[in-house]
């Protein structure tokens, strides 16, 4: 008790005198002079990732990947600081809220044959490495990115049409069909029929791919109007 009085004093001293400044409980950051120009937002989101991979460092040491669609933004050099962030990771399930921001990790599981799998093994074999602001980052592979953007994570908010279609438009000729294949199998069923939908108007070659990969695998239709995506 005595030590842990010593502490808090010290912190609210330093705090006072804006030697440390406070993002959440027990995280401080020690600002640049002309950081306390800076709101909290700003401030937040210029050393956001930097925090981001003292996070994911202390909780996935390297094994994780940034997913959905940060991941899909990321390949599209779309940099912003978004509200939430997913980070697959072979173990954790956790939510970290840093004011208005939320990390998200979150283990991928799959059922084969009435077992429970865990799919990061499998997945991480399509992680590739971005430098972000001289820190380096693993994320999914552009492939495994745009599947992931094509699935539902929260049903308040449904998936971003406008981020995939951008997606489908600039990379259409540059995908590697082979690596959608090997995705099929862990029965991305929904994703595979949004981006069959989205890419007919956008790529006729990219349509026929996603229509074949169904037809190949059970022939699971499910038709679906923009609106209902």
């Amino acid at each position: 008790p005595e030590y842990t009085t010593i502490v808090n004093k010290t912190i609210y001293s330093l705090k006072a005198k804006w030697v440390i400044i406070s993002l959440r409980n027990w995280v401080y950051l020690v600002p640049q002079k002309e950081d306390l120009k800076l709101n909290e937002i700003d401030l937040l989101e210029k050393y956001y990732y930097e925090l981001l991979k003292k996070y994911i460092t202390f909780y996935c040491m390297s094994d994780y990947y940034i997913s959905w669609n940060k991941s899909l933004q990321l390949h599209l050099k779309d940099y912003q600081v978004v509200d939430k962030i997913y980070i697959v990771n072979r173990k954790i399930d956790k939510k970290i809220k840093i004011w208005d921001y939320t990390i998200i990790f979150k283990t991928i599981k799959w059922n084969d044959k009435k077992k429970t799998k865990n799919l990061y093994s499998k997945m991480s074999s399509l992680v590739e490495n971005i430098e972000l602001f001289w820190i380096n980052f693993k994320v999914s592979c552009l492939e495994l990115a745009l599947v992931e953007s094509a699935l539902i994570t929260d049903n308040n908010e449904g998936i971003d049409i406008t981020l995939i279609n951008k997606a489908l438009k600039k990379y259409s000729k540059f995908f590697d069909i082979e690596k959608f294949k090997f995705i099929w199998q862990f029965k991305f069923i929904m994703s595979f029929n949004r981006l069959k939908e989205l890419s007919k108007n956008i790529d006729e070659k990219l349509y026929e791919v996603f229509l074949d990969i169904i037809k190949k695998n059970w022939g699971l239709f499910i038709w679906e109007t923009l609106r209902k995506i």
